[in-house]
């Protein structure tokens, strides 16, 4: 089985402006949807999902790997599948402390995919 190099993270997330305008007022260059899929491809998933989500809520900004796994009717390693695939696509950060991990949310990036699918409303 070849390994195959993380793609790159979709933003920089050192921004606080969107990467780009949304979808609706233009079209996506395609450096741009190169950059941003692998970010909405790990979004497909909806254990993925729902990990962002309990990562991005969780009190304190931070979530031990800990207290995500039992929340999964998962393996251990599936649970780690998921948090890496999320970890490569530039969706959350990871810390090791000791032998536990700690997941926290990209705000920035988070901010630029939603920048990236808002619409505005229609004008009468």
């Amino acid at each position: 089985m070849s390994q195959q190099a993380a793609p790159p993270a979709p933003v920089d997330p050192a921004m606080d402006a969107p990467c780009c305008p949304s979808l609706t007022q233009h079209r996506v260059p395609a450096e741009t949807a190169v950059a941003l899929a692998p970010a909405f491809k790990a979004l497909g998933d909806p254990v993925r999902l729902q990990l962002l989500s309990m990562i991005a809520s969780a009190e304190g900004g931070e979530i031990c790997v800990c207290d995500l796994t039992p929340a999964f009717d998962l393996t251990g390693p599936t649970i780690s599948h998921h948090l890496r695939t999320l970890r490569q696509a530039g969706l959350v950060d990871a810390e090791r402390r000791g032998t536990w991990v700690y997941y926290r949310a990209r705000p920035a990036v988070l901010r630029q995919l939603a920048a990236l699918l808002a619409t505005e409303p229609a004008q009468s």
